[in-house]
């Protein structure tokens, strides 16, 4: 079981692939402040949700000095699908080896219908300038969540 993300925790390097099979670095985004949202699976409702309602807010979100960067266990072919049909805008990485889902601490135990299950934890981390964590949150909800954090953010 991975250990979650602290406020103040240097954020885990990483490079994935993303929907068209180009290399995306954490790294790439330095100076400027990224959200880093980890989600179990493209072209499924929750997940959908999720994703058009950061895309719906991307400007808002990059106006304030954010980019966004979606993290699933799907392979690029199938983020590509994903993108085109939903017509998403943010950044959609394959980790299929689930290494930077586990380094953030956002794939392990977790409660589906009442059982537990060893899965991808829904989570959304947000990385400062620095790389430095400045929040994360675990077990967050599909719907509601992107309106939750750009009202916590104060944007």
């Amino acid at each position: 079981m991975s250990e979650r993300l602290q406020p103040g925790d240097t954020a885990p390097a990483f490079t994935l692939p993303d929907a068209d099979g180009t290399e995306v670095s954490l790294a790439d985004h330095k100076g400027r402040k990224v959200i880093v949202y980890f989600y179990p699976a493209a072209l499924t409702p929750g997940c959908t949700k999720q994703a058009c309602d950061f895309t719906d807010n991307l400007e808002v979100l990059a106006g304030a000095g954010y980019d966004v960067i979606g993290i699933s266990p799907d392979k690029p072919e199938k983020l590509a699908k994903f993108r085109d049909k939903e017509d998403l805008k943010v950044t959609l990485l394959a980790d299929p080896e689930k290494s930077v889902l586990e380094s953030y601490g956002a794939f392990g135990e977790k409660k589906l219908y009442g059982k537990t299950v060893t899965g991808v934890i829904r989570s959304t981390v947000i990385v400062d300038e620095e790389g430095k964590v400045e929040r994360a949150l675990y077990n967050v909800r599909a719907t509601g969540h992107v309106a939750k954090i750009i009202k916590d953010l104060g944007i």
